[in-house]
């Protein structure tokens, strides 16, 4: 196995995410129906959006009255940029795996250089998140890709899988490079500059370190916790409404793109149909090859349409269905400090021996429940506003892509139109003369 190793690099391109705005609203109020097969027809835009009654307003020029209420981030204001790409399989007697170059451009005082060049493997980015888990537990860790895909599990390391995990790993470091608090450790920028990573994982918790701190969180799970502020209560039932919005979402569009691949691959058979119809039938011969020229190009644009759909649309939906467990995870684990300062609380109440060591454990459990809430709900709406700013982005996208394709395709057809009649008219005075 051949370990990782720092090179010069020259990172290519920005990577920066634009964060443009927050919008208005809780969740998208979508039917909870499994299925959702029918969508209300009276869905209407608020918030910014303004339509002109007139119907000369082209669909693209409506889409582009969506405005932002804030600009975009200045990429000027960002101080470090990382990318991952050129993805290498390595076969050993033991495994196969895949690492990723991970290169990074920073004008931060702290790097001892401005340039760094690292390979990384997928259980290392495991370890980065474990670690931001684990020093901020009520913080919100971007989510990694899911370690297996079961439908692809036989081909998983071809490109397809491949690309798509490195585009996962590659918004999971930016999404990391991006937060006020992420961003400053030192496991980050351990994860960015160092040659190989084995000296610092030794340095983490223990297997029996871990378990014990499972057991406690288990513990605490059970024991409850009896006066969770509202405000938690209120996230807690936010995200699981959240969840099952775009749990929804996440499977409708997936449905839509395996229908719209079927529908791709019966128009392709149409085409040739009418070009080998057209040899047989010499006075329809034109219309007939001109149908067929038809459906070639609305064939490329609905492979075009179909494609955005798959590589856009159902990552950042699917991204934010791993993000609902993520956010379930930061919950129980600030209600599992919660519930060590109240069994903590409840301990020196009923004992009188050792108080003033109890009352100093119990002074750091609270200062530590404080410090928890207020991450937690600072980290809450920095999550918010960037999840609504996505999705958004992720909507208009899409809209603008879809305004796109039928305006190609009826093109197309006014096209095929107006060459019929044109040669109908041709023909019409052929006759009168």
């Amino acid at each position: 196995m051949s370990g990782p190793v720092v090179d010069n690099a020259v990172p290519s391109g920005n990577s920066s995410v634009a964060i443009p705005t927050d919008i208005s609203g809780q969740i998208l109020d979508l039917d909870e129906d499994d299925d959702l097969e029918v969508f209300s027809k009276d869905t209407t835009l608020t918030e910014g959006s303004s339509f002109n009654a007139s119907m000369q307003t082209s669909p693209a020029s409506m889409i582009n009255q969506y405005k932002f209420e804030e600009e975009e981030e200045d990429a000027d204001t960002k101080d470090i940029f990382v990318t991952v790409d050129n993805p290498e399989s390595f076969v050993t007697a033991i495994e196969t795996y895949v690492t990723y170059r991970v290169m990074t451009k920073t004008t931060r005082s702290e790097f001892d250089a401005s340039e760094f060049e690292v390979r990384r493997r997928y259980q290392d980015f495991l370890w980065l998140k474990g670690r931001l888990e684990e020093a901020h537990p009520t913080l919100i860790v971007h989510p990694l890709p899911e370690k297996f895909v079961m439908k692809g599990m036989v081909e998983r390391f071809n490109e397809d899988f491949i690309e798509t995990r490195r585009k996962a790993l590659h918004r999971f470091l930016n999404k990391i490079a991006e937060h006020p608090i992420f961003s400053s450790t030192e496991d980050f920028k351990i994860f960015l500059t160092a040659g190989e990573l084995t000296s610092h994982k030794k340095q983490g918790p223990g297997f029996l370190s871990r378990m014990g701190e499972t057991v406690k969180a288990v513990a605490a799970t059970v024991r409850g916790v009896r006066n969770r502020p509202e405000e938690f209560t209120d996230m807690q039932e936010y995200v699981e409404a959240f969840s099952q919005k775009i749990s929804s979402l996440d499977k409708v569009t997936q449905r839509i793109v395996r229908e719209q691949k079927e529908y791709l691959e019966e128009l392709k058979e149409c085409g040739p149909m009418y070009t080998l119809w057209s040899q047989s039938e010499e006075e329809l011969a034109e219309p007939l090859t001109c149908m067929a020229s038809s459906l070639d190009s609305c064939c490329k644009e609905t492979e075009e349409r179909v494609k955005q759909i798959n590589d856009h649309l159902i990552p950042a939906l699917h991204e934010y269905v791993l993000c609902t467990e993520t956010l379930k995870a930061v919950l129980r684990r600030r209600d599992n400090i919660q519930a060590d300062f109240e069994a903590k609380t409840e301990a020196l109440a009923t004992k009188k021996a050792d108080r003033d060591t109890m009352r100093d454990e119990l002074d750091k459990t609270e200062d530590r429940l404080e410090w928890a809430n207020n991450a937690l709900k600072s980290d809450w709406t920095r999550w918010r506003k960037v999840m609504r700013t996505d999705l958004r982005s992720a909507f208009i996208d899409t809209a603008e892509r879809n305004v796109s394709y039928y305006e190609k395709c009826l093109a197309v057809w006014e096209s095929f139109l107006h060459s019929q009649r044109t040669d109908a008219e041709g023909n019409a005075k052929d006759d009168c003369s």
